[in-house]
């Protein structure tokens, strides 16, 4: 995610990670998790199941931040995630410049320099 400005506590807080998990076989090929699913880590597979349904597939996995509406979403319990902790972070390093600098900057101006 890129911010505007980088927040000051943004080194005291990690994105949360999961690992998908889905049994085929209870799934009925709805495509709600897929639909909602707001990272778009899954997708409908070509393949079947024994019901005769294209059940879903993780494809962007490391995209997942474990917020458990597939899991919500599910009308046959058929996919759940898993925290997975100590995932690596995404860092917003570099996208803007430090607050203090910003407010030196607006100092000076109310000054008049």
């Amino acid at each position: 995610m890129r911010f505007w400005r980088t927040p000051l506590d943004q080194k005291k807080f990690t994105t949360p990670h999961g690992r998908i998990h889905i049994i085929i076989e209870r799934c009925k090929g709805c495509k709600f998790c897929v639909e909602y699913c707001p990272r778009e880590v899954l997708r409908i597979s070509e393949q079947f199941n024994k019901k005769g349904y294209h059940y879903p597939e993780a494809v962007k996995e490391d995209a997942c931040v474990d917020c458990d509406l597939c899991e919500s979403i599910c009308p046959e319990f058929a996919i759940y995630s898993e925290r997975i902790e100590g995932a690596p972070v995404e860092s917003g390093e570099g996208e803007a410049a430090a607050p203090a600098e910003a407010e030196s900057d607006n100092e000076k101006e109310a000054r008049g320099e």
